[in-house]
């Protein structure tokens, strides 16, 4: 693990936002290659309560020991780093049977590049962010990945689908559905779909039909165990395949 000999202390910490706040700090790892961003991040989120830094790796090599030997709950993993890449960093860490379960990754980097997004996604991350995310973003992205939903913003979304599309054999394939899966929702799970398709959040769902995040949780859960689907992201590409959501509306 990469020290920080003689850092500055951290400021003083505020408290956390929300009434969700962790019963204990998540645990977390940042991986980039250039200390002052790591430096800069732990200064950043050290200031908050429900937040525990407790590792930093330089490479993608250093993070996948750090990982193994301190399973934090989030790891802040950068995509160009020396020796071992951020991406496959995170599939060596989606397929470690030792971790149990493995940490949800938030793969943050500077340059929004579909390679990278789908690379990410695909390898397992629970989240892509740009460095140039404002603070309350990045905290917000680590609580959401945390409490285990996935981060997808809206222009991602889109593009993800797109590429799915472009495809000729889709991960949901009509072999594969159950009879009429769509018949089978709720009207409020259905909408829960729809919201989710077009890359809101729980809280943003939560707060566009007016109940509240528990709930949306539940809906989403009984969405993805009634049509038989792994997670979030075959969420949104089932429902553009279904023609609930259309590509590029609003």
């Amino acid at each position: 693990m990469t020290a920080s000999p003689g850092r500055p202390e951290p400021p003083a910490r505020s408290a956390p936002s929300g009434a969700d706040a962790p019963d204990r700090p998540i645990r977390l790892v940042i991986a980039d290659d250039q200390e002052l961003v790591r430096l800069g991040l732990r200064l950043v989120l050290e200031a908050h309560p429900d937040v525990d830094v407790v590792g930093e790796a330089a490479d993608g090599v250093e993070a996948v020991r750090v990982v193994g030997e301190l399973r934090p709950d989030v790891v802040l993993m950068d995509v160009r780093m020396p020796h071992l890449d951020g991406i496959s960093a995170v599939r060596r860490l989606v397929a470690d049977a030792t971790l149990d379960p493995p940490p949800r990754v938030i793969v943050l980097t500077t340059f929004d590049l579909d390679e990278y997004v789908f690379g990410a996604l695909r390898a397992g991350a629970a989240g892509f962010l740009l460095k140039d995310a404002s603070r309350d973003r990045l905290l917000e992205a680590i609580r959401v990945v945390h409490a285990g939903d996935a981060l997808l913003a809206p222009s991602i979304t889109r593009r993800l689908v797109e590429d799915y599309a472009r495809r000729p054999q889709r991960p949901t394939s009509s072999a594969n559905r159950p009879e009429q899966p769509v018949g089978g929702l709720t009207p409020r799970e259905r909408e829960t779909l729809v919201l989710v398709a077009r890359g809101l959040s729980n809280a943003e769902v939560a707060a566009r039909l007016v109940v509240s995040e528990a709930t949306v949780k539940s809906h989403v859960s009984a969405v993805l165990t009634k049509l038989g689907l792994r997670d979030r992201v075959q969420a949104v590409v089932f429902a553009y395949e279904q023609g609930l959501v259309v590509p590029g509306e609003e």
